[in-house]
């Protein structure tokens, strides 16, 4: 399976024609000033983000981990680079969590190993310290780890010992990578036996890297469209990771970072305190109808997450948004709401130096979504998106995995099967749809 994906993917890099076919042709509308002049001073940073999870918190039932467990966790690194510093967080968690040791190294062996490759052990510190308290309601960013280049696309395992019972308390619940949680102090072992899997990541907030030239990185908002769902465990098939993918075979100094959300809303979200770097004029503070009922994992209001999620990433000079099929799902009375929503992403976005690109939602027929009212509300939002000249740039995503036989449908080879996910296939149509030139 993984061969022939490779083939596709080698095909729809060399031809922009494969969104021709039953799921139409994705559209590029360009707005005066765009993205090339935005921003030249995020564009040379220390540090430049290689990969990110955004985070949600963990249910009031989540059990504890024994005490002396290590937590190996496996990151896919979008853009290469050096001395790479790794962000810790604990920002929902309701106690402190100590860290007895913290290491890094390249991963070895296949898709769902947790290994490292002996001769890239590296420990990881903190202000010089191994044994640290990450606290309750905050991050940690490790100093720089020495001797170790990471080539673009490269998988980092990240080991946390855990010598405390401990409940961990942010997570992003919904990785598709299989992770361990292994007995005693191996963090600093290349291949330790034994453990179970957890298919989510635990207190990891990001990886920014040290680049020789200018780099930039590329955020990836939405929700579990954005977080890859339903696509093969462990292989990276995210349309954020293809896009990376692309850009790698071009040389272009890019990361691209996935804030992607199972679940996820622009406009709602559960009663949680506010992220780390606090949030916009937006809703999800858990006022509102029924918001305190709203599950925890589907993370913050993406108006209220946007400051952590998008603007606070190292070196973060574009962003393209593909959020809001789940508040029409639930409830959104038509689209003018979650247009004044996509007008705030855009204020704050381009305030913040951002070249910000739109993303049309997909469509959803044949899922329980799927009721008049809604085809309305996402017709109205799409048809904004595409004409409205609000953004630097929209990237159609609708178009290039519609049926072109049915276009409230996905196209059926792009469909997972729950008519609202893409398949493989399906993230590689999307990732195909977004030219290379909008980053030039």
């Amino acid at each position: 399976m993984r061969n022939v994906f490779s083939e596709q993917f080698r095909r729809a890099a060399s031809r922009r024609a494969l969104l021709l076919g039953g799921a139409g042709a994705a559209v590029l509308a360009a707005t005066p000033g765009a993205a090339g002049s935005r921003n030249p001073a995020r564009s040379r940073p220390a540090w430049t983000g290689s990969w990110t999870a955004a985070s949600t918190a963990t249910g009031a039932r989540e059990p504890a981990l024994p005490a002396d467990v290590t937590l190996r966790q496996v990151v896919r690194l979008s853009l290469g680079g050096a001395e790479p510093r790794i962000r810790l967080t604990n920002e929902y968690g309701p106690s402190p969590v100590r860290l007895g040791e913290v290491w890094t190294g390249l991963r070895a062996g296949g898709w769902d190993s947790t290994a490292m490759r002996p001769g890239t052990i590296r420990r990881v510190t903190f202000g010089g310290l191994a044994d640290v308290l990450l606290p309750a309601g905050g991050t940690l960013v490790s100093d720089p780890v020495p001797d170790l280049l990471l080539e673009p696309g490269a998988d980092l395992v990240i080991t946390c010992h855990l010598p405390e019972r401990t409940r961990l308390g942010t997570v992003n619940p919904t990785a598709w990578q299989k992770n361990r949680v292994v007995p005693g102090n191996v963090a600093g072992r290349p291949d330790p036996s034994g453990g179970i899997v957890t298919t989510r990541y635990a207190l990891l907030g990001g990886v920014s890297v040290r680049t020789a030239a200018r780099s930039s990185a590329i955020v990836a908002f939405g929700d579990s469209i954005t977080c890859g769902a339903r696509t093969t465990m462990g292989g990276n098939h995210r349309w954020p990771d293809l896009l990376a993918r692309r850009l790698r075979e071009t040389g272009r100094p890019l990361g691209v970072l996935n804030t992607g959300i199972s679940g996820n809303r622009l406009l709602t979200g559960p009663d949680l305190p506010a992220p780390v770097t606090g949030g916009g004029s937006g809703g999800g503070g858990g006022s509102g109808t029924g918001q305190a009922k709203l599950a925890v994992s589907m993370g913050p209001a993406g108006l209220r997450r946007f400051d952590r999620d998008v603007l606070s990433q190292p070196g973060a000079g574009y962003l393209i948004t593909m959020i809001g099929v789940n508040d029409i799902a639930y409830g959104v009375p038509g689209a003018g709401a979650l247009i004044a929503g996509h007008r705030e992403l855009i204020a704050r976005g381009r305030a913040a130096g951002l070249a910000v690109y739109g993303g049309t939602v997909l469509p959803f027929a044949g899922t329980r979504r799927d009721t008049p009212v809604n085809r309305t509300t996402r017709a109205g939002l799409n048809d904004w998106i595409r004409r409205s000249g609000e953004f630097d740039a929209v990237i159609d995503f609708d178009a290039a995995v519609r049926d072109g036989a049915s276009p409230e449908r996905l196209y059926p080879a792009y469909d997972s099967g729950d008519h609202l996910h893409p398949s493989d296939a399906g993230m590689l149509a999307l990732a195909s749809a977004i030219p290379l030139a909008l980053f030039d």
